[in-house]
């Protein structure tokens, strides 16, 4: 019966080493989003502690200074979760290889883990398995380290736009203020180079926020900033340019308005967002007729061209926008972004 269990606590050993060093391999090295148990328990855990003093959160400025901590904690707490695995792992393999008992086993697997060395090893098998555990937590370790500036680089890649976004959309970002501010400063023709350079961003968080999908909930350096609130006011502007003002087609815009819904639909998959992916132009959204009228005589007020058919106008604009917005609204309440007209202003609704 003993020989049986120490042959079982090998086996169950080996598999929570193998647990752990993959779940690593799939979060911090493997450039594609992949969904990890010990990953999203991780942060599931996490999310449920912060959520305690959320509950007495009277303000987003509040809630902001609670989530700020949300991404760094989650993910400074996935190291010590593997280094935990690996230890429970290598406890059970000593164990199984003739250490006497549990808790000689555990010293020996925690000092070799942390290359302390106060605990020493036996036979040559032992010793191989102690050099083979320092190895796979120095590794470990390594691998986060490495981790960090991939995450800081995209993450200021995606602020550096989002951060200019304010020039041009105000803050909070509005789409309607956008397309006044180009009319009056650069003119509506150069909307043609935005919607490149946009095209770009959203190709980039798409492959960024589904690899390292904590960068979803790292938040912006100024509390009225969120990527997600830019990324619809950018949608919603050309929808509207598409839809609404009376310019010549511009298919940069469509590229635009494709590659970010696409973005933000791969990113809700990853969270499991429930999306319909191929939606009806009329299905209904969350922008009401009255919201789009007011914006319509808004832009009209401010003599940019705008096409006469409202109704041709709003179907259009509907159209468009039925491919984003239970995304858009999603990811908003997900990441508990700040009020920004036709975003997180209804995320909850």
């Amino acid at each position: 019966m003993d020989i049986f269990l120490r042959i079982l606590a090998i086996i169950f050993g080996t598999l929570l080493i193998i647990f752990a060093l993959f779940s690593a391999i799939k979060t911090l090295v493997i450039p594609r989003a992949m969904s990890d148990r010990i990953s999203t328990t991780t942060f599931s855990v996490i999310r449920w502690l912060l959520n305690i003093p959320l509950r007495w959160a009277r303000t987003y400025q509040t809630r902001d200074r609670v989530m700020i901590y949300y991404a760094p904690l989650a993910l400074l707490a996935l190291l010590p979760v593997w280094l935990i695995l690996v230890t429970l792992g290598y406890t059970g393999i000593y164990w199984g290889l003739g250490i006497p008992n549990w808790y000689e086993a555990f010293l020996l697997s925690g000092s070799s883990l942390l290359t302390l060395g106060f605990a020493r090893a036996n036979d040559a098998i032992q010793l191989n398995l102690v050099f083979s555990e320092a190895m796979l937590g120095l590794l470990l370790i390594a691998l986060l380290i490495a981790y960090l500036p991939t995450i800081y680089a995209a993450f200021q890649r995606r602020e550096t736009a989002v951060y200019l976004l304010e020039v041009r959309a105000g803050a909070p970002p509005s789409a309607v203020e956008m397309l006044l501010r180009f009319n009056r400063i650069q003119g509506l023709d150069r909307l043609h180079e935005t919607w490149e350079t946009w095209e770009k961003w959203f190709a980039d968080l798409q492959e960024s926020h589904t690899s390292l999908a904590i960068l979803v909930f790292f938040r912006s350096p100024q509390s009225n900033h969120s990527w997600i609130t830019a990324a619809g006011t950018v949608l919603d502007s050309a929808a509207l340019t598409q839809s609404t003002l009376d310019l010549p087609h511009d298919f940069q815009a469509d590229l635009c308005l494709r590659a970010g819904y696409l973005a933000l639909r791969n990113i809700a998959d990853y969270f499991n967002i429930a999306y319909d992916p191929d939606p009806k132009p009329d299905d209904p959204i969350s922008i009401t007729r009255a919201e789009f009228e007011a914006a319509y005589d808004q832009l009209a007020s401010q003599e940019l061209p705008v096409k006469p058919d409202r109704e041709q106008a709003w179907r259009d604009y509907a159209g468009w926008r039925v491919n984003y917005d239970t995304v858009l609204l999603g990811l908003a309440e997900l990441t508990m972004a700040p009020q920004a007209p036709w975003s997180s202003d209804r995320a909850s609704k």
